[in-house]
């Protein structure tokens, strides 16, 4: 059984679906959470799914290995990062090359980059009047969401779509898509 860490900075809504997705099946586990934000609700998901949780800070995630050490120690097969908003750093991308993997509310290259998230996205989307917007799954690398694509998903901007309700449209792709695209790269 392959063992996924998730790492998310928030409420961690794709943690979620991402650990009842993987619960009753055979594939796969959310083995650990991993956090740069003490406040995320994400903490309270993985306790009330009984999932380790690691507190990171900058330093720590940064300038150690000891992350690297704490995956390994947990037999960490693949990770998906849900909501984290830090850039993963080189010794990590190279430990888990092509085994590190995002998901951004919009469809890349467009939108993307450092400081490109959430609402950020959404209002420029919608600033820059386009006509659809969507998700991208995509492997990370050394730089901000220029990583290989493995799935995009589609949905209509209406003219009548403010931030908000782009952001819902989102996040109902996020939840359809995500989990399955992890599960199938991991078959």
């Amino acid at each position: 059984m392959k063992r996924i860490a998730v790492f998310a900075s928030g409420e961690g809504t794709n943690a979620q679906q991402l650990i009842n997705h993987f619960k009753s099946g055979d594939l796969a586990r959310v083995a650990l959470i991993v956090t740069n934000n003490p406040k995320a609700h994400v903490i309270e998901r993985a306790k009330a799914s009984h999932i380790p949780h690691l507190l990171i800070d900058r330093k720590t995630f940064s300038e150690t290995k000891f992350l690297l050490d704490e995956l390994k120690k947990y037999n960490i097969d693949l990770i998906v990062l849900a909501g984290f908003l830090w850039l993963i750093p080189a010794y990590l991308n190279k430990s888990f090359h092509n085994k590190i993997v995002n998901i951004h509310p919009a469809l890349l290259p467009k939108f993307g980059g450092k400081g490109m998230y959430g609402a950020h996205v959404h209002k420029a989307v919608i600033a820059s009047q386009e006509k659809e917007s969507g998700i991208t799954i995509h492997y990370v690398n050394e730089n901000y969401d220029e990583g290989e694509i493995i799935l995009q998903v589609k949905c209509d901007v209406a003219l009548t779509d403010t931030p908000e309700t782009l952001a819902a449209k989102i996040h109902k792709l996020e939840h359809e898509y995500y989990a399955t695209a992890i599960e199938k790269l991991l078959k």
